[in-house]
């Protein structure tokens, strides 16, 4: 008798099992509310395309556009092509392409259009029987966050939002995602009166990246990395997100959400949670979370702000050889504005692993270059046999986890100048994804639109550490609102003269990528 692999006794690994193979979406689609946006054109349909292209979405994959524009089935099709061609990680195919093109369509309206919506309806109807889509739907909300009611509440109206058996309905909801918790409690409330929370998806783009999946593989996978990942060892942990352009045009968006409720509240703030929880005991999705949340509980801001936070607006300034405007002369900008373009904070985490740790945040638009990177540095040596001129330009050894644009991981330690003299200096150990794995990385979205057709949740926040992220962060923004203007900063500097006093304040220094 022949035994299939996957059913064999004594073998424990099933096939199914095996994390190595690819995961295939089953049958399904996805609405993209908001299609004509810059987001989905630059990421999300270039994304679909990539996942097409690698063979990772079903046959009958169908993706229809919901917006305004007076467009049918072939100028949607060309829409798609033309950002797919621009903006694709892998190169185009035209078989890939004709195959993934049958199953686009786009429906005209409002996000309050009932006859828009019932005609929606229908077409996703018709769809489950003519493309075999099995009555699987992703609804990606790639929209403000003031047309998340109307749009959830007429996919409930017209029968697309609840299941019947077998059959699963889910909805992606783009950041931002409320402006303090007040607010994220409320859009959270109106999700929830029509998905439940296993079907709500919120992206934080960050999440998919290769190099933050990484910081659980370095923490748990290795021996070397986590006997030395608390306070007895770690003297401070930086995460710094640094952007070289302005707002280049999303000036009407940018003003009164800032830096702050931009990047740390979701970005940053989940990369504290990586980096500080603790190990969980399965990688589940429940287990993940369980872990992130318990540090969040425990994760404050250090006060007074007045020394521990840091703000500003780029000026007038160079980015490498190019003469670039401030803020307040960039188009659309109110000049009397108080948004800042660039935001640090301090926060610490009440635990045994971290107490006495301080995590420094920090992000900011027209900065010396575009980066992001999460550098863990270690304390000195309690005792060193070295004469003083030895090892003055000996720094804290460090771990540093590149997220953008270099991914990868360097370790700053010391070594001997070769020479007869006895002189110890920093050196860099480099490991980087594009010189170790010949495979490309994909892009952010590609992993997390596929994860939500997957129902795989473990990237996602859930509403409890979107609303305990913003209590974390909801101090800091009230005694800014009563601080006045926020400190000038020239375009291509690394920020404000408060941030650099901010860390010297503790005898630190911010890392200069």
């Amino acid at each position: 008798m022949t035994v299939a692999f996957d059913q064999h006794p004594t073998n424990p690994l099933r096939q199914s099992d095996d994390t190595r193979l690819p995961r295939i979406a089953g049958p399904s689609g996805m609405v993209i509310f908001g299609v004509t946006g810059d987001l989905a054109r630059k990421k999300l349909l270039p994304a679909v395309y990539d996942l097409a292209n690698r063979g990772l979405l079903p046959a009958g994959f169908t993706l229809v556009g919901y917006g305004r524009r007076e467009w049918d089935k072939t100028d949607f099709e060309d829409y798609v092509r033309n950002a797919v061609e621009a903006f694709s990680r892998t190169r185009f195919d035209d078989n890939v392409w004709q195959r993934l093109a049958e199953g686009m369509h786009f429906v005209r309206g409002n996000f309050d259009d009932d006859e828009a919506f019932d005609r929606l309806g229908e077409m996703l109807r018709t769809f489950d029987n003519t493309r075999g889509t099995g009555g699987n739907w992703a609804y990606y909300l790639s929209i403000p966050p003031q047309f998340f009611s109307s749009v959830v509440h007429q996919l409930d109206r017209c029968g697309l939002a609840a299941p019947t058996e077998g059959q699963w309905r889910r909805v992606i909801i783009e950041k931002p995602f409320g402006h303090d918790e007040e607010s994220a409690h409320k859009l959270n409330e109106i999700v929830g009166e029509v998905f439940p929370e296993r079907s709500v998806f919120r992206i934080d783009h960050y999440l998919g990246k290769e190099t933050v999946q990484n910081i659980l593989a370095l923490r748990f996978a290795n021996q070397m990395f986590e006997p030395i990942w608390n306070a007895n060892y770690i003297d401070h942990v930086q995460i710094t997100m640094a952007e070289d352009i302005g707002l280049g045009g999303r000036a009407g968006y940018y003003d009164g959400i800032g830096a702050a409720r931009d990047v740390i509240q979701n970005h940053l703030i989940q990369l504290v949670a990586l980096v500080a929880m603790e190990e969980p005991a399965s990688f589940s999705p429940r287990q993940l979370k369980a872990e992130k949340l318990k540090v969040l509980r425990a994760t404050s801001a250090v006060g007074p702000f007045d020394e521990t936070t840091a703000r500003g607006q780029y000026t007038a300034g160079w980015q490498g050889s190019e003469r670039v405007v401030g803020l307040r002369d960039e188009e659309g900008f109110d000049p009397s504005s108080t948004t800042e373009t660039f935001a640090a904070c301090t926060l610490s985490i009440n635990s045994r692993r971290w107490a006495g740790v301080p995590f420094f945040l920090r992000t900011g638009k027209r900065l010396g270059r575009r980066v992001t990177e999460i550098a863990v540095v270690l304390k000195r040596p309690p005792y060193q046999p070295f004469l003083p001129g030895q090892t003055e330009s000996l720094t804290n050894n460090a771990v540093v986890l590149r997220i953008q644009p270099d991914e990868g991981v360097l370790m700053r330690f010391g070594s001997k100048v070769p020479g007869s003299a006895l002189e110890v200096r920093d050196v860099n150990m480099n490991f980087s994804y594009s010189e170790a794995f010949t495979e490309q990385s994909p892009e952010a979205y590609e992993r997390l639109i596929l994860d939500a057709l997957l129902d795989e949740q473990s990237l996602f926040p859930t509403n409890d550490e979107v609303e305990r992220s913003w209590q974390i962060l909801d101090p800091i923004l009230k005694h800014w609102e009563s601080s006045g203007r926020p400190e000038d900063y020239a375009a291509g500097t690394w920020g404000p003269p408060s941030a650099d006093e901010m860390m010297s304040r503790s005898g630190r220094v911010w890392r200069r990528p």
